[in-house]
């Protein structure tokens, strides 16, 4: 009896608790989360799950566990928020929708204005900056040494003031460098020996002259700027041939001896004995310390060193191998004046022997003419037409001989004016003499010989040949090779070959034109203008041998002629008193 009533009460105790959790799982299923859904929920059928230790496998056996069953708390009523309803406005197409108001503007305030018109302004010029900079070509420097400016002075003295570009001229050109104002000095020193020196200089300031004699381990004296009327006596023209082939095969053996540039110019500069040369070296390494490159600094000087060898050094800094160009520039101008060397010995001889006919007819027109022709008058002779010339020519240089020297020079000055202004009366001198016998030779010559060599070397030094045409263009004074190489860049311009140019010109020799033309088609045009510039070398040489040897008859026979004339001129009147004796 006990038993069925503690089973009947077993079975309520299940059956409520049945219920209950069939409430609560209920409950749960309106509270679960998304994680919780079964159709996110990930897991291994394989398993079943615990309620306090989660999934287990199918292998492991769940153990009974009581489950303490939570405190009920009584749900209260969520209160209800009260709901107004809007009253419905009946559309009417002819009223027009309402809008909400606007607000109020804001007080009017100019100092924002002006800072916005200033935003825009400032983005304005940094895209047209950018703009330039994107059309402007991508150039790659070499970087450069720079040096400090203070050349080794006194310690405590200022250094030299450097003044920045404006902004102005970095917008217009930020890859051009501001030309600073340089002014002209001339300086008082001791030099290492104890001697005093003068000389004169060119920088910025009185303070970097003195700075940069001080670091040359000169005592200064005096340093004061140049007036305008204080003039160079010895000029600032281009050095010689001979000049450059020295300096240069000693700047190449310094460099290759570990001497660095600033110091191997600096010796060359203490070694100069003529002022105009010892002036361009103290400049150079003047550049060279403030950190311009040498191709920079002999730019600044362009009237003292030729264009040729800028050019050529300006290859030799991207190359790297400045002494082995150097080396080939020397080789270059010791050539350039062997050749000049050549003519003036063919010169000197005529000239010499020029100048001593004229002297002699000076001297017997004015002395030896007019003795005789007071004899001839106080005798009564009949002068023949002959000795009548003679005579009026010799009262003319006796009486009115500044005549005859103004008249020279102006003619003289005309000429040279003409040939240096003139374009088209240079090129029809030089025409002249380049269809005289002899001297067309000599002429053509020469002007081959150095087109060839010059353009060999810059081609083998990787030079463009457009670039190398406009150097050929600089070197020559010759108005029918000048019009030669221009023709050449139009054709070179047009995709046409050098060679071309050259065709059928009666300036260009056939031997040099045919090696031209090899050298296009073999692609060794350097190595053939070398030959060419050999082979002209030497039909140069051999026709100024020539021009001597046959320069001295001809003055000979020249001279006698004219002394002659003048011996018949005062002997037919004697001829003509001896018959009046008889």
């Amino acid at each position: 009896m006990l038993g069925g009533k503690k089973k009947d009460a077993e079975m309520n105790i299940g059956a409520k608790a049945e219920k209950e959790k069939k409430k609560k799982k209920k409950g749960k299923e309106d509270e679960t989360p998304a994680y919780n859904n079964p159709a996110f929920e990930i897991f291994d059928p394989g398993s079943s799950f615990n309620a306090q230790s989660g999934f287990i496998s199918q292998n492991q056996q769940a153990a009974p566990v009581a489950v303490e069953q939570p405190a009920q708390i009584p749900e209260q009523p969520l209160p209800q928020q009260e709901v107004v309803q809007q009253p419905v406005v009946a559309y009417d197409p002819n009223v027009p929708p309402q809008t909400p108001e606007a607000a109020p503007p804001a007080a009017y305030d100019p100092s924002v204005e002006q800072a916005l018109a200033l935003q825009q302004q400032a983005e304005a010029q940094q895209q047209a900056l950018l703009q330039q900079q994107q059309q402007q070509p991508v150039e790659v420097l070499e970087a450069q040494p720079v040096a400090a400016v203070d050349y080794g002075g006194m310690a405590g003295q200022p250094s030299a003031n450097v003044s920045l570009p404006t902004e102005t001229q970095a917008e217009q050109d930020p890859n051009k460098k501001v030309a600073r104002p340089v002014k002209r000095f001339r300086y008082t020193i001791i030099n290492g020996i104890g001697k005093k020196e003068q000389g004169t200089f060119e920088a910025e300031s009185e303070d970097d002259v003195r700075n940069f004699l001080i670091s040359q381990d000169y005592q200064v004296l005096e340093v004061k700027e140049r007036s305008a009327s204080d003039i160079d006596i010895g000029g600032n023209g281009k050095m010689g041939a001979g000049d450059l082939s020295f300096s240069l095969t000693q700047l190449s053996t310094y460099l290759r001896a570990g001497i660095p540039l600033s110091d191997s110019v600096r010796i060359l500069a203490k070694q100069s004995k003529k002022p105009n040369i010892k002036k361009s070296f103290n400049m150079l390494v003047y550049q060279l310390l403030k950190g311009e490159s040498l191709s920079e600094a002999m730019i600044m000087q362009d009237k003292v060193y030729p264009k040729l060898l800028i050019n050529m050094v300006k290859t030799a800094e991207m190359t790297g191998d400045l002494p082995s160009i150097l080396d080939d520039m020397s080789e270059y101008y010791t050539s350039m004046e062997q050749t000049k060397k050549q003519m003036k010995s063919a010169m000197t001889y005529p000239a010499v022997v020029l100048t001593l006919a004229v002297g002699v007819l000076v001297f017997m027109m004015t002395y030896l003419v007019p003795q005789f022709t007071s004899m001839f008058e106080s005798q009564g002779a009949e002068l023949p037409m002959l000795t009548q010339i003679i005579v009026a020519v010799s009262n003319f240089l006796i009486t009115k001989w500044y005549f005859l020297i103004a008249g020279i020079a102006v003619i003289v000055i005309i000429f040279m004016v003409c040939y240096k202004k003139i374009q088209k009366f240079r090129m029809m001198v030089q025409i002249i003499l380049m269809h005289l016998p002899v001297v067309k030779d000599v002429i053509i010559y020469n002007e081959m010989a150095n087109f060839s060599k010059t353009f060999a070397s810059l081609l083998n030094h990787s030079v463009f040949i457009t670039d190398s045409m406009e150097i050929l263009s600089k070197i020559t004074t010759n108005e029918v090779y000048i019009g030669i190489i221009q023709k050449t860049l139009e054709n070179l311009a047009k995709g046409d070959s050098i060679s071309s140019a050259f065709r059928g010109e009666w300036a260009i020799p056939v031997v040099a034109y045919e090696m031209i033309v090899t050298g296009e088609t073999t692609g060794q045009l350097g190595a053939m203008m070398e030959k060419v510039a050999a082979h002209f070398q030497m039909l140069h040489k051999n026709v100024i041998d020539q021009m001597k040897s046959l320069v001295e008859p001809i003055m000979i026979v020249f001279l006698a002629g004219i002394v002659g004339v003048i011996l018949v001129s005062i002997i037919q009147p004697m001829f003509s008193i001896y018959g009046q004796i008889k």
